[in-house]
């Protein structure tokens, strides 16, 4: 084990064959939202949502997933804009603990940031998921993360209002939803303040084929609206970074 930062990382090179190497050396080297999964998602017998891909936004490719709760998160990362990359679970962490076991862990995401520094997170479907272990584990990798000048993220559950919102727009965050030429300008154009979600849109055209548009616009934050209530025709919906409430007539 490394003596320095007592970490190393074990992660899988383009042929696919192990790479064990000093966490802090792989750290400033390893494009890890290049990888795929250094190992596989576990599937869990009677659980309703098993591993999958999450198509990203920001990468234009897949991202394993293994739990709904994870791809919760994959929808909260895809869309900010300081993110530049994502995988899952593309390093194990191994670390000796004070009685000399060496230890390990798979962090479930790897997102970078702009700056070139990255975020490892874990997405439990509840506080306590995972026991002991896993918060023992969580306190480690915290501490290699912040040895490097790096983030690690143990995420609280989405709000069930905020998930069920981000899925809907997440439907339409594909390029083909920008809409025809000169669509897009219209649209923002007709968000330049804050007004319910319907009137805005027919007020720059057809609505069947300006939602999509507007839908498109919200994920990636050409548009803002409140996603703390459910989605309807009268949520306000404005410009980039206007202050709005969930509802018209909560307008000032």
């Amino acid at each position: 084990m490394d003596h320095g930062s007592g970490f190393e990382a074990v992660f899988l090179d383009p042929v696919g064959q192990a790479v064990q190497q000093r966490w802090a050396d792989a750290a400033m080297t390893v494009a890890f939202e290049e990888l795929p999964p250094v190992s596989a998602f576990p599937v869990v017998p009677g659980r309703r949502w098993g591993p999958g891909l999450w198509w990203s936004a920001t990468t234009g490719r897949h991202v394993a997933a293994g739990s709904n709760a994870m791809r919760a998160q994959l929808m909260v990362l895809d869309r900010d804009p300081d993110v530049t990359g994502l995988a899952g679970r593309p390093l194990r962490l191994l670390w000796r603990d004070p009685r000399g076991q060496v230890r390990s862990w798979v962090p479930q995401l790897f997102a970078r940031r702009a700056d070139g520094t990255a975020l490892l997170a874990d997405c439990p479907s509840h506080p306590e998921a995972g026991g002991e272990r896993a918060m023992k584990a969580a306190e480690a990798v915290a501490q290699a993360c912040a040895h490097i000048g790096w983030t690690y993220r143990r995420f609280a559950p989405l709000e069930a209002a905020v998930a069920a919102n981000l899925k809907w727009l997440a439907g339409y965050r594909h390029p083909r939803n920008t809409g025809r030429s000169g669509l897009m300008p219209a649209v923002l154009q007709a968000f330049m303040r804050p007004r319910p979600l319907l009137e805005g849109a027919e007020a720059a055209g057809d609505p069947v084929e300006v939602l999509p548009v507007v839908f498109h616009a919200l994920w990636h934050g050409h548009l803002t609206a409140c996603l703390d209530t459910p989605l309807h025709e009268r949520v306000l919906v404005g410009p980039r970074d206007a202050e709005v409430a969930g509802r018209s007539g909560d307008a000032g």
